[in-house]
């Protein structure tokens, strides 16, 4: 037989108190995973980063297939935001500009009639001495 405690419900009492002690401490293993909250953050950069480059958010969505897309669209907005409430204008990626490059380098801007158009030759290779 178990001996009576002098106090009805000490055992819960001590139970309790041990419970309440640990409700403020992190158990590590048992929290969430860094690496989703670092893929949210990195998906949420690329659509700000979509937005200051001025892209839609499709061509971000395509562009990025593995961010989440919920991500992307509140990073995208987030920046979007902080754009028009600061007058900053977006600057144009660089993927857009080499797309829309002109092949032939000479339609897209024809020399001033005072220069000379030089073409691109190999330059000649040194004479090599055969003895």
């Amino acid at each position: 037989m178990l001996p009576h405690s002098p106090l009805p419900g000490a055992r819960a009492l001590v139970a309790a108190a041990a419970l309440l002690s640990l409700v403020g401490c992190e158990i590590p293993g048992l929290g969430p995973d860094p690496r989703v909250a670092q893929r949210d953050a990195e998906a949420k950069a690329v659509g700000g980063a979509c937005r200051h480059a001025m892209r839609g958010l499709e061509d971000c969505f395509t562009l990025n297939p593995k961010a989440s897309k919920a991500q992307v669209f509140a990073g995208w907005k987030e920046m979007d935001q902080y754009m028009r409430e600061n007058k900053i204008e977006g600057a144009p990626s660089l993927l857009t500009q080499l797309e829309n490059k002109p092949a032939d380098k000479r339609a897209a801007s024809p020399a001033a009639p005072d220069e000379e158009v030089l073409e691109d030759r190999p330059a000649p290779r040194a004479a090599r001495n055969r003895s």
